[in-house]
């Protein structure tokens, strides 16, 4: 099947979609129609996925609830097209319009029966929310951007860029770079010149390496913005070549993909982090990194 992801648009697609949320989110609690909308539609942001007929089978909305947050409502899926992965296509689109409205994290409340889908695509556990027809919810939240200031990132950029070079001698001769990090993502590149093979492409180990490096850089970020510190190390990783390197690699690492829990190094204990970098050449994908990086509590002296 070949999913059409939108927003609607036509007042054939505006029907079907608020007749889909109102099938699944409010008729089956003999809510009346019209139940299924609030004085916000107009300031709010609409997806949808269609099948190749145009049929509407998933939707979802976000709005902003301010200047830093933003909300996911009345995600519905079509009863018949459950478990298709069609309403992590929606929310995962949301996400991506909230982080181009510069939002940093995303609030929602959920049922129990929806929270394991939830916490599966990253949202914490928050609060109670207020019960619906009866049926009790809780609020969940998602972290899409690094708390801090702009001019704090660019001298954490500076300070990864010395540990790097400082601590990790490869890292020199391979002439990687952070090249930048900004709230939603960290950057790290490396050049081909000194990363050749003999078949004039980028060496398998400096890729290898790239994406180690980029994983191993927000986990360190990741840290900073809690106010945290641990010795960072990988403890298995994995990659995927798909395309030769025929010139400078660059890898790419996203904030609001990770969703770290360090709770563990209070009680000076190992947490655990899943990491993934994608590495590109030219804006094309040319394989991807995944990784599990341990953080270990710091000795006292």
């Amino acid at each position: 099947m070949n999913w059409q992801l939108s927003a609607p648009q036509t007042e054939a697609q505006w029907l079907a979609y608020y007749q889909l949320r109102w099938q699944v989110l409010r008729a089956p609690w003999d809510q009346p129609k019209g139940s299924e909308q609030d004085e916000l539609e107009a300031h709010s942001f609409h997806r949808m996925v269609c099948t190749e007929d145009g049929e509407v089978v998933a939707v979802g909305r976000l709005h902003k609830v301010d200047e830093h947050t933003a909300q996911v409502r009345y995600m519905a899926v079509s009863d018949q097209w459950q478990g298709h992965g069609l309403g992590a296509m929606v929310l995962q689109q949301l996400e991506q319009v909230a982080l181009e409205q510069g939002m940093q994290r995303i609030i929602l409340n959920a049922r129990d029966t929806a929270a394991g889908f939830y916490q599966k695509a990253g949202y914490s556990y928050l609060e109670p929310a207020n019960a619906l027809f009866g049926i009790a919810h809780h609020r969940y939240v998602k972290t899409l951007a690094f708390s801090t200031s702009a001019v704090v990132l660019q001298q954490w950029q500076a300070e990864l860029q010395q540990t790097f070079w400082q601590t990790i001698p490869l890292s020199a001769y391979m002439q990687l770079k952070v090249q930048s990090v900004n709230r939603q993502q960290l950057v790290c590149t490396a050049p081909l010149a000194p990363n050749i093979n003999l078949h004039q492409t980028m060496f398998a180990g400096s890729i290898y390496t790239l994406g180690t490096l980029t994983g191993w850089g927000m986990v360190w970020l990741l840290l900073k913005d809690q106010q945290l510190d641990g010795d960072i190390v990988l403890a298995d990783g994995h990659i995927r070549y798909l395309k030769p390197v025929a010139g400078q690699a660059e890898g790419r690492c996203l904030r609001h993909q990770h969703h770290p829990d360090f709770s563990a190094l209070a009680q000076q204990r190992k947490a655990k982090l899943d990491v993934k970098v994608g590495i590109f050449c030219d804006d094309n994908q040319v394989a991807v990194f995944e990784g599990c990086f341990a953080v270990l509590p710091k000795k006292a002296p």
